[in-house]
């Protein structure tokens, strides 16, 4: 007479750990995005139907809606403007400043701002949100 087990093999998956992992794996990409840019003043921006992506080392230029002048999240006299962008430049002529202004400045503010990179030949790009 043969002997039969009464239990059958069934399979299991050990979720506990899976868990800890996606909790360590969000807390990651939480802290990382805010990180990607922590050099820009947060405004609204003028938008745009195409905008161009780029990944060089740039130079931030931000202006408030109160006239406010920041270099890279360091604010400066306008005054002081032009003598703290070539410092922050250098000798590298051919990086970017991308200036970031509101779009309900006017637009003499912005020229003002762009006179600065024609007379020291500069590239100067204006930052856009994306509009569909």
């Amino acid at each position: 007479m043969p002997i039969r087990r009464n239990k059958r093999f069934e399979a299991e998956v050990a979720t506990s750990s899976l868990s800890d992992i996606m909790f360590f794996l969000l807390l990651f990409f939480l802290i990382i995005s805010t990180l990607a840019n922590p050099n820009v003043i947060k405004m609204t921006l003028p938008s745009s139907k195409n905008n161009e992506k780029t990944n060089k080392q740039l130079v931030s230029l931000s202006v408030t809606e109160e006239k406010r002048y920041y270099i890279d999240k360091q604010e400066v006299a306008f005054e002081n403007l032009e003598q703290q962008l070539l410092t922050k430049i250098g000798t590298n002529k051919e990086q970017a400043v991308v200036v970031r202004i509101p779009y309900n400045l006017q637009v003499q503010d912005l020229v003002d701002v762009l006179q600065i990179g024609v007379k020291n030949k500069l590239k100067f790009v204006i930052a856009t949100n994306a509009s569909k």
